[in-house]
């Protein structure tokens, strides 16, 4: 479970105030796949960075009963003079899981060969996907936070990091911000949107959709 009390978060762009969430209170329930649904800008990834534990709210706060992942796919926290193998110690060591099981997951899992063992810095974008999506995977949470993920390499690579990734939405919550529709559909039971700094849920992932296509319609 998963609780925004009173949540407020504002900050200021070019001079003027912009606020994100305006004393929230909401409860995505345990073990279910919300979809985030809103507008360009609306704030959906700073909030997910707010679960995640990433971004300080105003006031309020965001409690949750379980644990909760980093957004998935994310390799901004990678350090680029670190190799593949030293940044997933690194993450091993922040969340106090089994180091070597994790370095040996994420080895096989990227397929990145000899670059494992090179520096982040050298990495494409693909590479440095396979990286962060493998150790997203490689750590079991409760809750998944997924923004906007894209699934890279060819077509068998996809299809197993699919089947990993549903693998664990079995056993584990998520929220998702797409643009999809489809996707969000296909995955989520639930769905929240945010609008103007408010967020509603629906307990219905349809009824989700039609109230931001609603609210983009205004």
């Amino acid at each position: 479970m998963i609780v925004f009390r009173n949540l407020t978060k504002s900050y200021h762009v070019r001079g003027r105030r912009k606020t994100v969430a305006s004393n929230i209170n909401v409860i995505f329930p345990t073990g279910i796949s919300v979809g985030l649904l809103g507008r360009n800008g609306a704030g959906k990834s700073t909030l997910l960075k707010i679960i995640a534990g990433a971004t300080d709210p105003t006031s309020g706060e965001v409690i949750s009963d379980g644990s909760v992942s980093f957004p998935v796919g994310f390799a901004g926290s990678f350090h680029p003079d670190m190799t593949g193998a030293q940044n997933t110690r690194f993450v091993a060591r922040i969340y106090g899981a089994d180091t070597s099981a994790l370095v040996d997951y994420v080895a096989d899992f990227s397929e990145l060969g000899v670059h494992f063992h090179l520096p982040f810095r050298t990495y494409s974008a693909g590479m440095k996907s396979r990286l962060a999506f493998g150790v997203s995977m490689g750590l079991q949470f409760d809750t998944y936070l997924i923004d906007e993920i894209t699934a890279v390499g060819d077509a068998r690579f996809k299809q197993k990091s699919r089947s990993i990734f549903m693998d664990r939405l079995s056993r584990s919550g998520a929220i998702f911000v797409s643009h999809s529709n489809g996707m969000l559909r296909e995955l989520c039971t639930a769905g929240a949107v945010l609008e103007a700094g408010n967020l509603e849920y629906f307990a219905d992932i349809n009824d989700a959709i039609a109230h931001h296509e609603y609210n983009m319609g205004k």
